[in-house]
């Protein structure tokens, strides 16, 4: 897990997925008045250069964030591309939001964010980004701790985003045990956990367990960009959303078609968007 760096795939399509999602989620929460606080448990470096070394090795973005820079954005995607273009104000593509970035774009005074990250070197510029910044808390810890070291937050309404890299054996396992403990600290909380899609039946596996966890109200979306039964690779990647926001079904009905249309690579691709477990 510690030689993985997200710099060699900043902004790539399942950043951009994933990334369209949480802007879509943070926004829902902003509706209500109350306070709400974002964890991120692995929340890498927080901000990347597309113009570093790392970014142009196999230059991922070019079929991500590429694909959507000179198009018109949209009403779907045009709040997540609002964020990374003031990031780029003279027009030209170089520099990346990750998700703590593009949450604490988002938080109102009274919000808040905590970040987790445990790669020394991305911890260092992770806390660079947010030095001095009282809404913003980062930590130097396994997110998988996270859960029972720093839930409930002081905000007790938000959001936990959980998206490992999926690098080390026994990450879905590590996953379900989290959300169990999630629900037991903070049964409030949205909960959305990031998967790749690489072989079809461990995500397959993944989410029929949690099905069968007893936990009410869990949405699952997916993108899928090449054929899931194709050649050894990411060919999409999915998004479960457990106690998702009011609203927030319809709004990714809208927005997934657009990213597929966007995105796609081979064939016409394909979206699931459906309810693992009905909302009571």
């Amino acid at each position: 897990m510690l030689g993985y760096r997200h710099a060699f795939h900043a902004g790539n399509f399942a950043d951009v997925f994933k990334h369209a999602l949480l802007v879509q989620i943070c926004l829902a929460l902003r509706l209500k008045d109350k306070p709400f606080c974002v964890i991120d448990t692995h929340a890498g470096a927080g901000l990347y250069d597309l113009e570093s070394e790392s970014a142009l090795k196999n230059r991922e973005f070019d079929g991500g964030i590429g694909r959507l820079w000179e198009a018109p954005a949209g009403p779907e995607l045009g709040a997540y591309l609002d964020l990374v273009r003031t990031l780029n104000p003279d027009g030209r593509l170089r520099w990346y939001p990750g998700s703590p970035h593009l949450a604490r774009a988002l938080l109102r005074p009274g919000d808040g964010l905590i970040l987790c990250e445990r790669h020394p070197a991305d911890h260092q510029d992770l806390r660079a980004e947010f030095v001095g910044d009282p809404q913003a808390a980062v930590h130097f810890r396994d997110g998988y701790e996270a859960p029972t070291a720093l839930m409930p937050p002081p905000q007790r309404r938000g959001l936990v985003l959980m998206d490992p890299s999926f690098e080390m054996p026994g990450e879905y396992a590590r996953l379900t045990a989290a959300l169990k403990t999630i629900q037991r600290r903070w049964a409030g909380a949205v909960v959305a956990i990031w998967y790749p899609i690489i072989e079809r039946e461990p995500s397959l596996g993944f989410l029929s367990r949690l099905q069968g966890l007893g936990i009410p109200a869990i949405l699952c979306a997916e993108l899928g960009v090449l054929p899931y039964r194709g050649p050894m690779g990411l060919h999409g990647s999915g998004m479960v959303i457990v106690n998702p926001p009011w609203g927030l079904e319809a709004v990714l009905g809208r927005l997934l078609p657009a990213l597929l249309d966007r995105l796609r690579v081979a064939g016409p691709g394909e979206t699931r968007l459906e309810w693992l477990v009905p909302a009571p």
